[in-house]
């Protein structure tokens, strides 16, 4: 099993291992075959994820294949030195060229992500999204965060996006994209029975790897069309 992921490897060397993960695949955490980290110890190759993306997500994950390479790289996820972008097919279209979405998130009920105010006291002025600050809860914790976007191509019904997460949250694009009336095609987080994927991709990352910015991408997917 892990031989045939290991055939989706984008860059490696002695310390790094990038790997286009499949959607439907989970970085860590399960307890069965769908656990990368998992397959590939049963393999023997001791795996250090820098980052992760979701199960239902595709795209680049970064592991370490040393502690002392994870650190590191680690650190540049937690300064935020790092450039990360996904592509996105959402519904419906109707959107600007290119947007930003500056709202708060918060935890609610059974650990979901949610805005961290009133629906209806999001602002969508021209090409941006905020909430003014009084709105913003003050009984839970919150966390700022922020989204940029541009359309590649839309028509009434879709768009396929280019999103930036400028700040890191659990679930930030899914979210922020659903809250302003975007939800991502499939996201069973705001789909009750979706048919198929979840049209979310992690296209591109740059790096810092020994004195080198290094930048990779997974190619979309060839479903990811309008």
């Amino acid at each position: 099993m892990w031989a045939e992921f290991r055939e989706r490897v984008i860059l490696e060397d002695d310390a790094i291992l990038v790997l286009d993960k499949p959607v439907g695949v989970s970085v860590m955490g399960e307890r069965h075959e769908s656990d990368l980290v998992r397959m590939a110890a049963e393999a023997g190759e001791q795996l250090y994820p820098v980052h992760r993306i979701d199960k239902v997500t595709s795209g680049i994950i970064l592991f370490a294949k040393e502690l002392a390479a994870h650190g590191g790289l680690t650190r540049q996820f937690n300064k935020r030195t790092v450039d990360k972008a996904y592509l996105a097919l959402t519904a419906p279209g109707g959107l600007p060229p290119t947007g930003r979405i500056d709202l708060p998130l918060s935890v609610g009920r059974k650990s979901r992500v949610r805005i961290a105010a009133p629906r209806e006291s999001i602002v969508h002025q021209g090409d941006s999204w905020t909430v003014p600050a009084a709105e913003v809860f003050d009984t839970v914790p919150t966390y700022p965060s922020v989204t940029t976007f541009a359309v590649r191509a839309q028509t009434a019904e879709r768009a396929l996006l280019e999103a930036v997460p400028q700040t890191g949250r659990r679930h930030q694009i899914r979210v922020h994209l659903a809250w302003i009336g975007h939800p991502i095609v499939g996201d069973p987080l705001f789909e009750k029975a979706p048919a198929g994927r979840t049209y979310l991709h992690s296209w591109r990352l740059s790096f810092d790897h020994r004195g080198e910015r290094v930048t990779v991408e997974a190619p979309a997917p060839p479903d990811f069309t309008v």
